[in-house]
């Protein structure tokens, strides 16, 4: 690990999550909850006393850690298990996110070793994610129910999915434009055959409570129709002595109009604000190429005065889906998305390795918006002895993006990492939006998986792109413009030796939308255009009783995107990806243990001027592990435990500076039984239990301090 001269004098105050006090917590919150069962099985006449009741589907557990059978909305391919997906996926159930505390975007995914966690929980960096080395885009890669939402600064309400999708690699033919990193869909919560009713109340370090309430059922003639409604409320003090205020909702409704024509609808709207957000941290303006002492980032020693993050976020989709035949099926969707934020930043730009700064606050809003409109028809037929499974649809979507018109950007004044942050800027009033950007998406797309013989099958499918994006001046000129058709495909040839093993073999292209240059470069303000990416991959998986396993190689070539020496931002050779993923999880008795691994390697080529280094932000080595232990003594109490070891990340192209390797250890319990005659499950978690220093890649030249221990607390009670 790197060090440097400079050395953090602060007293650390007590936490809220010290490792005695979390401990303590832990137990005796678990106690409680046994003793409380206890008593209430004392309370009943002999004859009628029983071990409480456990309630198994409240936590959707698989058979393995795995979950090959958990289904995926892999875009124009329709929907299909993690078995029958021709590339890697990782699919986070509801009871995973019961089970661990998911507080920002890296948590839904600390057991999968593909992904490197770069998001903040409470700031606008909350969708940074990278995948396979590479940055997700928020314009593109983030779904709701397979449509698009922009994910600036929006970490979405986690209570109201069911489960949360990850599909790796590029993704151009499977939902048009978007990073080869891969793509994040959010499952929003449905209308179920049974009842839903459940309360639940949480807390977490350091004083922040939340109350979440999901109801759900059928009714009418034959129950035509259904309902789910989910809301959330969250407020208190943050780690940091900052302040959260969150409040959601979400409705699920849908209607059976016909034996053969459903209507669906989702909403769901969330009001997010934080004051006292934690600074981001650039380093291209550092001498030497070591980085600060890592910092416990438990206090508000880096906030400065008058800092604040406020998001508003909506989202409303409508379909009807129609069934032509026993396999064949039409859909058609609307969906509008829109997000609203304003926020007053501290950028904290590093001088030295001794952690001397210079403070520019950035005082902005922006307000981004998202329309989609799609059609598909799905079904099976078969010519001779070959069956199809065909997918034909179009699409259409357009994106605005408003910037604020009088927005601040400027130094404040100076400071270091160990003293507190003396600086104050109170923003004034609102900002004034204008239009800055239109993008628009027109597509048609088809797939066709034949199947060969009961082992062999071949996927071939395509989409044809009508790109265009336009930029305005804040007086309404036409700044750039881009209009271009692109034509996506994919192959996959799939081959089946038994029904819970696949092996594959596919490749795909994509295309990805050019960034907006930020303030920090010399060309501000520019679009640049759209980047292509070719992805190959051979993989296997297999779910067994009892066991599954699965491992990939890939190969990813994407354009590079950089800052050049000039501190330009650049579009310029090409970025290489290859790697190698491997996973393994079983069930023995009471114990289920599971790990995952992948090693990469990365590399600028063609023409960049950083030729033959590794690319920013991909570690050479990242891996996960996890234990679950069910406690054989006490009926209901589960034990987890899980780690995450990232590699060292090189943190500028250049490879002169880099984040070192760290690990991080998560503990937490769970303990079902019945109070009051209701199921009720009590939780407890303390994540980075060792409470690790570590400076974590964010993006290309900024660091972020890892988030210190922290407690969690819950319980669920379904009535």
């Amino acid at each position: 690990m790197h060090t440097s001269a400079h050395q953090d004098h602060r007293v650390d105050h007590a936490h809220p999550a010290s490792p005695v006090r979390s401990v303590l917590a832990l137990a005796l919150f678990l106690a409680f909850a046994a003793r409380a069962a206890a008593a209430e099985q004392d309370e009943k006449p002999e004859a009628t006393r029983q071990l409480p009741a456990i309630s198994v589907t409240a936590t959707s557990e698989s058979a393995t850690l795995h979950d090959l059978e958990a289904p995926v909305n892999a875009g124009a391919l329709g929907n299909l298990t993690q078995l029958e997906t021709p590339f890697s996926t990782t699919v986070v159930t509801r009871g995973d996110l019961d089970d661990r505390p998911i507080v920002k975007l890296g948590d839904l995914f600390a057991t999968d070793a593909s992904v490197s966690d770069n998001s903040g929980a409470h700031g606008a960096w909350a969708s940074y994610l990278t995948v396979r080395g590479l940055q997700l885009d928020w314009q593109n890669a983030f779904r709701i129910d397979g449509k698009p939402f922009l994910s600036y600064a929006t970490t979405p309400p986690y209570e109201h999915f069911e489960q949360v999708e990850l599909l790796k690699g590029a993704s151009g033919f499977m939902y048009g434009f978007g990073s080869p990193g891969g793509v994040v869909n959010y499952v929003t919560k449905r209308p179920t055959a049974q009842p839903v009713r459940s309360v639940s109340l949480g807390f977490s370090s350091g004083n922040i409570w939340r109350q979440h309430v999901d109801l759900g059922g059928r009714a009418g003639e034959d129950d035509r129709f259904g309902y789910r409604l989910n809301a959330t409320h969250e407020e208190g003090d943050l780690y940091n002595d900052g302040s959260l205020k969150r409040n959601a909702v979400s409705l699920a409704l849908d209607l059976k109009l016909t034996d053969r024509l459903t209507w669906d609808f989702q909403s769901l709207y969330q009001n997010k604000k934080v004051v006292g957000q934690e600074p981001t941290i650039n380093t291209s303006k550092m001498a030497g190429t070591v980085l600060p002492r890592p910092l416990r980032d438990n206090d508000r020693t880096l906030v400065g005065n008058g800092t604040f993050v406020n998001n508003e976020f909506q989202f409303h989709s409508t379909g009807l889906t129609y069934r032509l035949a026993p396999d064949w099926k039409l859909s058609t969707t609307y969906s509008h998305s829109s997000t609203r934020t304003r926020r007053s930043e501290s950028v904290l730009f590093l001088t030295d390795g001794g952690g001397n700064y210079e403070d520019y606050r950035s005082d902005y809003a922006e307000r981004y918006a998202y329309d989609q409109w799609q059609a598909m028809v799905q079904g099976s037929f078969a010519t001779g002895a070959l069956e199809h499974q065909v997918v034909l649809g179009t699409s259409w979507q357009q994106q605005k993006n408003d910037y604020s018109l009088n927005s601040v950007y400027q130094l404040m004044g100076t400071g270091s990492l160990g003293s507190q942050n003396g600086i104050s800027y109170y923003p004034q009033g609102g900002l004034d939006l204008y239009r800055a950007g239109e993008i628009t998406q027109k597509a048609l797309f088809a797939s066709d998986t034949v199947k060969l013989s009961d082992r062999w099958s071949v996927l071939a499918g395509v989409r044809y792109t009508k790109f265009s994006q336009e930029g305005y001046t804040p007086a309404g000129a036409t700044s750039a413009r881009y209009d271009k058709g692109s034509v996506t495909p994919t192959l996959a040839v799939m081959f089946k030796p038994d029904a819970r093993t696949m092996a594959y073999a596919s490749y795909v292209e994509s295309l990805e939308q050019g960034a907006t240059v930020g303030n920090v470069y010399e060309n501000r303000g520019q679009t640049l255009g759209p980047l292509t990416s070719k992805q190959y991959e051979v993989g296997i998986k297999t779910e067994r009783q009892g066991w599954a396993a699965t491992a990939a190689l890939f190969r990813i070539e994407r354009g590079a995107e950089y800052a050049n020496a000039g501190n330009v931002l650049v579009q310029d050779g090409l970025s290489v990806y290859q790697g190698l993923e491997l996973g393994a999880s079983t069930r023995a008795g009471a114990w289920t243990v599971g790990g995952n691994l992948m090693l990469l390697d990365t590399a600028y080529r063609k023409g960049s001027d950083y030729d033959g280094k590794r690319v920013a932000g991909a570690p050479r080595l990242v891996a996960a592990g996890q234990v679950v232990y069910h406690v054989p003594q006490v009926q209901g109490l589960k034990l987890r435990a899980d780690f995450k070891y990232t590699g060292s990340t090189m943190l500028r192209p250049a490879n002169d500076v880099k984040t070192s390797g760290y690990t991080v250890v998560n503990v937490g319990a769970s303990y079902e039984t019945r109070l009051g005659g209701y199921d009720t499950i009590f939780r407890a978690a303390i994540t980075n239990l060792a409470d690790k220093r570590y400076w974590e890649f964010q993006y290309a030249d900024y660091v972020k301090p890892g988030y210190p221990r922290a407690l969690t607390l819950g319980m669920t009670l379904t009535f």
